[in-house]
């Protein structure tokens, strides 16, 4: 089939796009290529896609009116994958107009154009953020996100209700999904086990927010690529509910669905493990929570589970060792990347 996925520069869109093109599919991967973290890193991923037959790689933002629609008419995909956003909790309290840009007006672009070209399915990234200052454990697809924490976290929830009525307006079968704390080789520099091992290998203190006691539920990336590519297969249609905890829309061709493990970690035990496979220990500055921030994150697995008979199930033990291989391979035994 013919994919057009955004972000395929981004951690997750790149792993998603080898998938595809491993699988026979081609591949049409979007990338603003921003600078909110080293671009060289993104570039080197780009450069891997671009070796692999059936990619082909185009350069723009998508909140540009009418890139999109653009690149929809040409690439002429079955399936869009939106994954593409301005990411960050921390980063919202300092920009916050940079997610209303990309996350919102981007994603208004790529609706307009999944509107005007129609698509077999539309899928969206969202984020466990969502939940905000909901205190109900785990985090169920049907609980409310009125209370999100961050300007990130709104603006996704933002990108969730405005897929919602383009489904149901003009029938765009849609599956948002909420990821939680992704990680592994290729990952993010802005993530914690991306600073950490940074800091441990240059000798540095590694702050260690809320004292190490807050918890995240860390799905390693492999799994989460194999809960989507089960999802493409899968586009809504009105009907009946596939189970208790579907999230199937009554008025839309719209669902949501948690990629997340369901067993969450606390910081501190994350920093254990990953201390063993540098073989090195971390100089830990405990400090407070910084605002936005939740203190623990632990998905339900119930739907993912019930849809495609899959829950990510990598432990930290194992995807972590693979992140501080792929990272020495990339940088170099010792080296430092920029910060």
């Amino acid at each position: 089939m013919r994919f057009l996925v955004t972000g395929t520069a981004g951690f997750v869109g790149f792993h998603l796009a080898r998938r595809l093109l491993a699988a026979g599919h081609t591949v049409t991967g979007i990338d603003g290529m921003t600078d909110y973290y080293d671009v060289a890193l993104k570039e080197a991923r780009l450069a891997r896609l671009c070796a692999l037959p059936g990619f082909t790689p185009r350069r723009f933002m998508l909140e540009e009116p009418g890139a999109f629609s653009a690149a929809m008419a040409q690439a002429e995909p079955d399936i869009v994958l939106h994954l593409a956003a301005q990411a960050g909790v921390r980063y919202s309290l300092e920009n916050p107009g940079a997610y209303v840009a990309s996350n919102m007006v981007g994603t208004y672009e790529v609706l307009e154009g999944v509107r005007r070209h129609p698509v077999r399915h539309f899928l969206f990234a969202s984020t466990s953020s969502a939940y905000g200052g909901n205190r109900a454990m785990p985090f169920r697809e049907t609980d409310a996100t009125a209370t999100p924490l961050t300007i990130y976290a709104a603006s996704k929830i933002a990108g969730e209700a405005m897929a919602h009525a383009y489904a149901h307006v003009w029938g765009v079968p849609t599956t948002a999904f909420r990821f939680f704390t992704v990680y592994g080789p290729w990952g993010r520099p802005d993530m914690a086990l991306y600073l950490f091992t940074r800091r441990i290998l240059a000798g540095e203190p590694v702050e260690v927010y809320d004292h190490g006691r807050a918890e995240r539920d860390f799905t390693y990336v492999d799994d989460l690529i194999e809960a989507i590519w089960r999802l493409t297969a899968l586009p809504p249609a009105l009907g009946a509910p596939v189970s208790e905890a579907d999230t199937l829309s009554p008025v839309a061709p719209y669902r949501l669905v948690n990629i997340g493990a369901g067993r969450p970690v606390s910081v501190s035990a994350m920093l254990d493990v990953l201390e063993a496979a540098l073989g090195r220990k971390a100089d830990r500055r405990l400090k407070p929570l910084p605002p936005g921030d939740l203190v623990r994150t632990v998905a339900s697995a119930d739907l993912l589970r019930d849809l495609t008979g899959y829950v990510p199930a990598t432990p930290i033990e194992a995807g972590i060792p693979a992140f501080v291989a792929w990272y020495r391979e990339h940088y170099g035994e010792e080296a430092v990347p920029p910060p």
